[in-house]
């Protein structure tokens, strides 16, 4: 969207956060380059967000692939004078997760029930976003080596073993470096709870 151009809202864009402006060029054109960036922002989230939840890892992936294949298809429902786009997509994350135990005969776990009525708490979805930047200021400042093993064991998801068998690297190096990396991440988010 250029600054000229202005969405169904009647907004330019430009005062709007990028997650908001990724999902209304999904919405209003079906964007598929502002629709990954929208995975590559939301899907790790949503994943910590369901385990959290009491959900396996494997499941959880399963629940983020449909939850934003949800978010693809029902595009044309999202209202951002309604709620924001992080409130909208774990709404349906919740949805997802609470319809996946009904139908396992699963007790619904207390975190998931929703009393009637109650909106997002927008001070909470603040905070976990100036958290995640806060993270992700804290990795850059890490020395490229530790942030690497550090991104391929947490993010990817791979043991030592797997990123030894991918790098090349021994082991010893792979867990020292994980090691450093983490110590100087606790030591610069120290503050952050």
């Amino acid at each position: 969207m250029s600054p000229q151009q202005t969405d169904s809202n009647g907004s330019n864009g430009s005062d709007l956060a990028p997650e908001t402006r990724w999902m209304l060029a999904v919405r209003d054109h079906r964007d598929k380059v502002a629709f990954a960036n929208l995975f590559d922002h939301f899907a790790p989230r949503l994943k910590g967000f369901i385990i959290r939840s009491g959900s396996a890892g494997a499941q959880a992936e399963e629940i983020v692939q449909d939850v934003m294949l949800t978010v693809w298809h029902k595009a044309e429902q999202f209202d951002p004078h309604r709620a924001q786009v992080s409130a909208w997509i774990y709404q349906i994350a919740r949805n997802r997760q609470i319809d996946l135990h009904r139908k396992l005969g699963r007790p619904v776990p207390e975190e998931l029930k929703e009393e009637p009525g109650l909106e997002p708490d927008a001070s909470q979805i603040i905070a976990v976003q100036q958290e995640t930047q806060q993270l992700k200021d804290a990795l850059g400042r890490l020395a490229p080596n530790q942030r690497d093993m550090i991104e391929k064991a947490y993010l990817g998801e791979l043991s030592h073993q797997d990123i030894s068998t991918a790098t090349g690297l021994p082991l010893g190096t792979i867990k020292s470096r994980i090691r450093l990396g983490l110590e100087r991440l606790r030591h610069d988010l120290k503050g952050m709870r």
